[in-house]
């Protein structure tokens, strides 16, 4: 104290010296302000005369509160700066040491001995976050002490809480490069033998979070470290770290990375699960004939193209028109095992599209070089996110994709009368669709006693003529009934729906027309089909075959727009339901420019549509005005091929003549070569064929109808053709129903068909 008065009385003086002066000072500046113009005004000065002081406060009062204000925010932003910082270090440091606490609930002991390092002081560099790589400057040297590392893990790990997080919230880890880098660093920690199972990650990307469920299943191709001992806890929740350290021997270079593995439990995995593929450039959903058209397609135009196909059935792609047609005629016991056939030429072939060695197989898909067509059999899309570009399938596996095209095609119909009769009458019930049910009748036919097809339509009569024939050796009673008048009764005119039921009753068939069912019953082992007349048939299994309802399951998930009249996806022109999404087949609603909107069941659509659609999606933008045709054989003497709007309802004119040797199935295979009629189909410029010279032998009718043309007209143009025992025309049909044009005589439209030549 006494020093600091005597330097307070040496220094006072000189305050007050200095005061004085600086009044002094004042007292002359006033003055000479007051000369000063009164244009200047005083109030912006920074000393004024006597009346400017009242602003000067002010000034400083507000200068004063700006700088209180930025100091007090900034203050309060560096805090909240530094408390997220703080909060974000701890975070990524506790989510590892969460998971060895799980996985090794025995560290007690490093708790007790060494408590006051449990909660370490977080830092940037203790723990990097999975965004940006460590450092290299962290990385261990070859020489590290491998249990001073476990030591610290087990304390860190002893700092964190034992509850484990939820099994469905994924876990971050930190960046594995200093593992990929320096092999003696070893990250894993055993103890108590519960080992810590991890995965290869690669070191630049973000870690790949690996969340298990009770039992994790392994990958398609698992490092060594995953194929050793596996014995987690059912709660474990065990994270992915760099396995190539466990291993021992140094990596020459970072591991490849694996993509990210949600293991659900042992009972739900499944072995073909590890072989779906994450992604795929072209999906198709469905294994039908259009999807193979579109596969086809899709590697004509892009030959390094990888497509992958997701159907739902066991099989590779095949053809469905054999399983009504050529196979219920072959001689070969084998049949259902072989799936080979004879077509009506003789010539053998199968109904697969093409052997298993043409498709790639699933686990290769990603690494064909030379891209190529995979097919995942037995899997069904269950849901589709159309803004994430992804789909679900019933084992919950997610595929991602590009470009997708949907072609589910369609599933058989039931009678609801059928339906509700019960348990025993739908066991002894048969939808046919797929090879499963060409199977399954082949062998109850062989087993019973009598069959009954409801339906007349063209699966019904082709069923009921092939099982017919085969009545007449094993003494089969097969009946066939349906609501229409005679055979194909909504496609055919009425005296050619006649006739063709004569011949259905020919091949050994008892038919039944205008018959309308009432119920069905189970009764002394016999089902009871009771009609809405009074009339009582009993047989021992029913064929239904009442027609397809378009599969559009999908349509919710999607968002994609069902037609109200037709059923099916709606698509436009170039068949597109979206950007990236296309329809082909029996699931599409297509506007066709000629004859309005529409919806085909048929083979041949199924051909075009789907290679349309492989075009369109590789960037060709073509619309589609294709004219289908499809065709139907009452075995190998009968059949006939239509095309456009064949409804009997509308006006028809037929022309018929006289039948020869050449106008049957048979022989028009044995002149195209194949038996499945749009392989012979052309796109060409329709001309008219030249007839043969020598006339072929007649083949003699108990009728005029041997062969002939049925037009359907509709406001006066044709828009539907029927070439009855008339084969190799379709071209000239098919322009015929483009041009649009009205004809005043039809006979001389019938004349291009060439139909009297012989």
């Amino acid at each position: 104290m006494l020093k600091c008065r005597t330097v307070w009385k040496k220094l006072a003086p000189l305050a007050r010296a200095s005061s004085t002066v600086c009044r002094q000072n004042v007292r002359r500046a006033g003055l000479n302000n007051g000369r000063i113009p009164t244009s200047v005004p005083t109030a912006h000065m920074s000393s004024g005369p006597a009346g400017g002081g009242g602003d000067n406060l002010k000034y400083a009062l507000l200068v004063g509160l700006a700088g209180i204000g930025g100091l007090t925010y900034a203050i309060i932003t560096v805090k909240g700066d530094q408390k997220r910082y703080e909060k974000r270090i701890a975070e990524i440091e506790s989510r590892p040491s969460k998971a060895t606490t799980d996985v090794q609930p025995k560290a007690p002991a490093v708790e007790a001995s060494e408590p006051e390092e449990a909660v370490p002081e977080p830092e940037p560099e203790a723990a990097p976050s999975p965004e940006e790589p460590s450092p290299p400057a962290e990385v261990a040297a070859p020489g590290a002490d491998v249990e001073a590392v476990a030591h610290d893990a087990e304390v860190a790990a002893s700092s964190q809480t034992t509850e484990p997080p939820p099994a469905d919230e994924p876990l971050v880890e930190a960046s594995t490069e200093e593992a990929a880098a320096s092999p003696a660093a070893v990250p894993v920690i055993e103890e108590a033998d519960e080992p810590v199972v991890e995965s290869p990650v690669e070191a630049a990307a973000p870690a790949a979070a690996l969340v298990v469920e009770d039992e994790p299943s392994p990958p398609s191709e698992p490092p060594p470290a995953e194929l050793s001992e596996q014995e987690p806890a059912p709660t474990a929740v065990e994270e992915s770290e760099p396995a190539a350290a466990a291993a021992g021997p140094p990596a020459a270079e970072p591991p490849e990375p694996q993509p990210e593995v949600v293991a659900e439990s042992a009972a739900d995995s499944t072995p073909a699960s590890a072989k779906v593929p994450s992604h795929a450039p072209y999906l198709l959903i469905g294994g039908g004939t259009a999807s193979f058209a579109a596969a086809r397609s899709i590697r004509a135009r892009d030959p390094g193209a990888t497509v992958l196909i997701v159907t739902d059935e066991p099989d590779l792609p095949y053809m469905r028109p054999p399983l009504s047609k050529e196979l219920w005629f072959s001689d070969d016991p084998s049949v259902t095992e072989t799936l080979r056939f004879k077509q009506w030429n003789g010539k053998e072939r199968s109904i697969y599209f093409q052997p298993p060695s043409f498709y790639v197989k699933p686990e290769e898909f990603d690494s064909a070089e030379n891209g190529g067509v995979a097919v995942l059999t037995s899997k069904k899309v269950v849901h589709m996110d159309v803004r994430g570009n992804k789909v679900k399938l019933d084992d919950n596996t997610e595929i991602s994709y590009d470009k997708c095209l949907i072609a589910t095609g369609g599933i058989p119909r039931n009678l609801q009368v059928v339906e509700r009769a019960g348990e025993e009458v739908m066991k002894r019930t048969t939808l046919f669709r797929k090879i499963e049910d060409f199977k399954s009748l082949e062998k109850v036919s062989r087993n019973i006693n009598s069959i009954t097809i409801i339906g007349g339509g063209f699966l019904g009569s082709e069923l009921a003529c092939a099982l017919g024939r085969r009545s007449t050796e094993s003494g089969l009673e097969v009946i066939q009934m349906f609501p229409e008048k005679g055979n194909m009764g909504k496609v055919l005119p009425e005296y050619l729906s006649n006739w063709t039921t004569e011949k259905v009753k020919r091949e050994g068939v008892k038919v039944i027309s205008e018959a309308l069912v009432k119920s069905v019953k189970y009764k002394d082992d016999k089902l009871e089909i009771h009609l809405k007349d009074g009339r009582l048939v009993k047989t021992d299994h029913i064929v239904a075959a009442v027609g397809l309802e378009p599969n559009v399951d999908l349509a919710k998930s999607a968002g994609l727009e069902v037609d109200s009249d037709f059923g099916g996806y709606r698509v436009n022109a170039e068949l597109q339901a979206r950007s990236n999404i296309w329809v082909a087949g029996d699931a599409a609603c297509f506007y066709d420019i000629r004859l309005g909107r529409r919806r085909v069941e048929h083979h041949d659509h199924a051909v075009v549509s789907g290679r349309l659609a492989g075009e369109n999606m590789t960037g060709a933008s073509k619309p589609y005005w294709h004219q289908s045709m499809f065709w139907s054989d009452l075995g190998p003497d009968v059949g006939y091929e239509a095309i456009g709007i064949v409804d009997s309802s509308l006006p028809t004119v037929g022309v018929f003549a006289k039948a020869t040797a050449k106008d049957t199935p048979k022989a028009a295979t044995e002149k195209s070569g194949t038996g499945i009629r749009s392989e012979s189909e052309t796109e060409d410029t329709a001309t008219s064929a030249v007839a043969s010279a020598t006339p072929a032998p007649a083949v003699e009718h108990k009728d005029d109808y041997g062969k002939g043309v049925i037009f359907y007209v509709r406001d006066k143009v044709v828009v539907g053709i029927i070439l009855w025992n008339v084969f190799n025309r379709m071209p000239i049909a098919r322009k015929i129903i483009k041009d649009g044009e009205e004809h005043a005589d039809l006979n001389e439209v019938a004349k291009l068909f060439n139909i009297h030549e012989d």
